[in-house]
């Protein structure tokens, strides 16, 4: 599988075991701490598959980042999967509003999460 998903979290611990988790699967991973930087990173490689968004981050958060992502045309094509420490129901959809394709809630369920990822690929 050389599937590659862009890590995006302002926690170096979530992105430590998001990054073990999916290298362990066989996917490659990079990882930012910063939205912009995502962004940054997505339109100067676009061979990524996926995006992990963490939405809750300092400057600029999930929301916004993925609503760039989407108006950006050489990268709006590109899954995002929303992942929050927010789990109230109406946070479900306010990540699907950004544009996120799916949503995943902090804790992460590693099954919900490869399936989530396995059914965007």
């Amino acid at each position: 599988m050389n599937k590659k998903i862009l890590i995006v979290d302002d926690d170096p611990r979530n992105i430590f075991a998001l990054k073990l988790t999916l290298k362990s699967r066989g996917y490659h991973t990079e990882s930012c701490m910063m939205a912009q930087e995502a962004i940054d990173i997505l339109k100067k490689d676009q061979d990524f598959d996926a995006v992990l968004m963490d939405m809750m981050m300092p400057e600029m958060d999930g929301y916004e980042a993925t609503r760039i992502i989407r108006s950006t045309p050489s990268i709006g094509h590109v899954p995002v999967i929303a992942v929050t420490a927010q789990a109230m129901p109406e946070d479900r959809q306010k990540c699907l509003d950004a544009g996120a394709n799916d949503y995943i809630s902090k804790p992460i369920n590693v099954d919900q999460l490869i399936m989530a990822i396995e059914k965007l690929l």
